[in-house]
């Protein structure tokens, strides 16, 4: 079921790429503009939107801590985390602000799940499927915003001297390269849903087209709630 279903439902966007893609600056400015336009938004975030699923999340992201050793996480392990935290998260985050009709940008989605332990990790995706609906109870967002950039770029940014790296970081190249092929094979599979953007680009650039993909979403929104009424 669409977030966007139902009389009073708000509005689920959310943001996908791989590391360093630059999906977190985009949201965090569209929040910004919804807001000055007088749109009730709640902004959040996966792994983690709330407080007991972002303890799951440091547990994923952080371990283990640099220099230590430490066993290996199993592909199923690390997918079961993940979408503990996503139960969590739209039963108490996503669902409640939709309900009152707000705008959610969610940085990071089923998109995710799909790509990195899907893709990457070599699980089937029909089983992560099955899995995604039960954990979100069917819920799937309206609009999904994908930062494509090369993985090069991708860890360049990452991997800068300033930047704490997190387990995922850490990564090697091939592992991104299955996780961007992955992004780019749903964006086929699901081009209504998902809009590829160039994130290669300067941020005032992909800002811009995040704007138009937006308002063009919100504009035939409404007037599909026009014509309903």
């Amino acid at each position: 079921m669409p977030a966007g279903g139902g009389r009073h439902r708000g509005i689920l966007i959310t943001f996908e790429g791989i590391e360093g893609s630059g999906k977190s600056t985009q949201c965090a400015r569209l929040a910004k503009r919804l807001r000055e336009e007088g749109h009730r938004v709640v902004e959040t975030r996966e792994p983690g939107g709330t407080p007991f699923a972002e303890r799951i999340r440091r547990l994923l992201l952080d371990y283990p801590t640099p220099g230590a050793s430490a066993e290996p996480i199993e592909p199923e392990c690390e997918a079961y985390l993940i979408l503990a935290c996503r139960s969590q998260h739209v039963a108490r985050t996503i669902q409640p602000a939709l309900r009152e009709g707000s705008v959610v940008l969610c940085d990071r989605f089923s998109d995710s799940t799909l790509a990195y332990q899907g893709y990457a990790r070599g699980l089937g995706l029909q089983v992560l499927h099955r899995l995604n609906r039960f954990t979100t109870r069917g819920l799937t967002p309206d609009l999904t915003l994908l930062l494509d950039v090369p993985v090069t770029i991708g860890l360049a940014r990452r991997r800068h001297p300033e930047r704490v790296q997190n387990r995922l970081d850490r990564e090697a190249r091939r592992f991104h390269e299955r996780v961007r092929r992955g992004f780019l094979d749903l964006a086929e599979r699901h081009p209504r849903r998902i809009k590829v953007l160039d994130g290669t680009r300067d941020p005032d650039s992909i800002a811009a087209e995040v704007d138009m993909l937006v308002r063009r979403f919100l504009e035939k929104r409404h007037k599909l709630k026009v014509r309903k009424s």
